[in-house]
């Protein structure tokens, strides 16, 4: 404006409704968004979180004022008659991936971050899970930390 400059093309005008380009957010993408919802989680709490570069037993490391956790993350749309069922054992390396269902070796894990499809979030020591390849979450409520929702309310307003 200070040069005088025709801006009017950069302002909306009051015929031109500005909108959301028709996206929703899909509970079938769950598990493609999973380690980012997983990452904001920690971040918004303080904890710096990293995506490893490489394949590794983990999806996450998160730096937890007691150091530096190894995080698995979970997601599940599966909802059963008696709730949301994850699956949180892994298959071993094979031929398309058809292996039997094993256990994660609890020592190579800190934690589980669970995502369930009502987008609750579930942060779970990985010696709770030691042994299983399934759990019912609602098992495991204690374990809560918060949903999708939970994460925008916590933020303090700018201004």
């Amino acid at each position: 404006m200070r040069l005088g400059l025709d801006l009017s093309r950069l302002q909306a005008d009051d015929a031109t409704e500005v909108s959301s380009p028709g996206l929703r957010p899909d509970i079938k993408r769950l598990r493609d968004s999973g380690t980012a919802i997983a990452a904001m989680w920690f971040l918004m709490f303080g904890c710096n979180a990293s995506i490893p570069v490489e394949p590794t037993v983990y999806d996450l490391l998160a730096s937890l004022p007691d150091g530096v956790k190894r995080v698995q993350v979970k997601t599940t749309t599966y909802n059963g008659k008696d709730g949301w069922v994850v699956q949180v054992g892994r298959r071993p390396y094979s031929v398309g991936n058809r292996g039997l269902l094993v256990p994660y070796d609890p020592d190579a894990l800190d934690f589980f971050f669970i995502l369930d499809g009502d987008l609750t979030m579930y942060l779970i020591p990985s010696l709770v899970l030691a042994g299983r390849v399934m759990v019912l979450l609602r098992n495991y409520r204690k374990y809560i930390v918060g949903d999708i929702g939970s994460l925008l309310k916590c933020a303090a307003p700018v201004g």
